[in-house]
């Protein structure tokens, strides 16, 4: 919808608001954080297989009212189902852009013991996904988790 003089964001209400004893009647309050879908760009490779990155986001400041940019220092994570049937996610990669060395990846395979390829860890600590092929419904989901644990989904087709 365009309307001079207005900018319009689609946004998803967190589903905590509908816990009754999550909403706060005061002005301090940040669950009323609005953001907008994740920014990205999703790529068609020489060889016919996928990639996104993921640029950032934007939210509502409730405080200052003003639109503010989210970079991509500020995602804790990212995840990628390459798959989307539109009915659940299936997260098939799943990346820790925030992470230290101690952190993401590596802080589940201390926690669950397990022996991980560390070359491949390596790969999800960025903004960028591994080449994958589309899937039969020619859909992806890009969700993200921002340093506060704000988590927009963006739904994107594959076309090409």
């Amino acid at each position: 919808m365009n309307v001079p003089g207005m900018t319009f964001l689609k946004v998803q209400m967190n589903t905590d608001l509908l816990t009754e004893d999550l909403k706060k009647k005061r002005a301090s309050n940040e669950s009323f954080w609005l953001m907008g879908q994740p920014e990205v760009e999703v790529r068609q490779r020489g060889d016919g297989m996928w990639e996104v990155e993921v640029h950032g986001f934007d939210y509502f400041n409730p405080k200052t009212g003003e639109i503010e940019g989210g970079g991509t220092k500020q995602i804790a994570m990212w995840s990628l189902d390459q798959d989307y049937d539109q009915r659940s996610l299936m997260p098939h990669q799943v990346f820790f852009p925030m992470a230290d060395a101690k952190g993401g990846w590596n802080r589940l395979k201390k926690t669950i013991r397990a022996e991980l390829d560390e070359d491949l860890l390596e790969q999800f600590h960025g903004t960028v996904s591994l080449p994958f092929e589309a899937g039969d419904n020619k859909r992806i989901a890009v969700k993200i988790v921002d340093d506060r644990g704000i988590e927009p989904l963006k739904i994107v087709a594959l076309e090409g």
